[in-house]
């Protein structure tokens, strides 16, 4: 696909599709151009049935993300109106990566830092290798946290480290993430590709069907539950349950074979 930044790579390889934030000479700081990318990638994701599983990763090797690219802040940050419009061009990519209907994992390695920490919670799970490090340094910055960044980290972290991780704005160690359950698996560094391609094989080999809703089920668990979708809810499961994917699982079951799903 034809991205406006080159900044932004987007790598199709057989069911997984892999986006990278490609500026290593900034820690792959976040420019408005790559948030724009970023939603492009993740949207050309979404409508391919091929692209099953989703990684998210950094290049370089030395960071995830750091963060937003603050040389940019004069220009496109420095007003009510420029500060909207980034906010705004930011949150739309965040929430295309969190809302997408495919299993989403973020591959960490190095920095991960304020933006680079809301684009791993965006994606379904986190894995990261020995030697990462995670910080929210807002507090450092005089910058606001919008709530929808705050609630992100409260639903993966519980409100006492959310607050801890605000509060401090210190640099967090890959054993106190884990800890802490913001990375699900941290991993040794040189294992953590093959380990998140694997990972990724393996969710990819299931019923994308069920996958997808186990998605959809889990974001209206996560709701009040005055604002839940009882209807969807039910919807989603059903549709598992009337698919051929459901008529081949139980066929390679009696038959003691591996299934091979279509998402159908």
């Amino acid at each position: 696909m034809k991205l406006l930044t080159d900044k932004m790579i987007a790598e199709k390889d057989g069911a997984i599709g892999w986006i990278t934030f490609n500026n290593p000479a900034r820690h792959n700081a976040v420019s408005m151009s790559m948030w724009q990318g970023l939603f492009e990638i993740v949207q050309d994701y979404a409508g391919d049935p091929d692209i099953r599983v989703i990684v998210v990763k950094g290049a370089g090797g030395k960071a995830f993300v750091s963060g937003a690219d603050i040389s940019e802040f004069e220009e496109k940050r420095s007003s009510p109106e420029t500060t909207r419009l980034y906010n705004e061009t930011g949150q739309k990519a965040t929430l295309a990566l969190k809302h997408v209907n495919k299993p989403t994992i973020a591959m960490i390695r190095g920095y991960c830092v304020g933006g680079g920490v809301s684009i791993a919670l965006a994606c379904d799970m986190r894995i990261a290798a020995e030697g990462s490090s995670f910080a929210v340094p807002a507090a450092k910055l005089g910058l606001g946290y919008e709530l929808e960044g705050v609630r992100k980290l409260v639903d993966v972290v519980g409100p006492a480290f959310a607050r801890e991780i605000f509060y401090t704005a210190r640099q967090f160690t890959g054993q106190e993430a884990l800890a802490m359950g913001l990375v699900n698996r941290l991993v040794p560094a040189d294992w953590l590709e093959s380990y998140v391609r694997d990972y990724a094989a393996s969710i990819a080999a299931n019923a994308p069907l069920t996958v997808a809703s186990i998605k959809t089920l889990v974001e209206q668990a996560l709701k009040d539950e005055s604002q839940r979708d009882p209807k969807l809810c039910q919807d989603v499961v059903d549709r598992c349950f009337n698919s051929a994917d459901y008529v081949e699982g139980r066929q390679a079951f009696m038959e003691k074979r591996k299934p091979k799903f279509t998402g159908r």
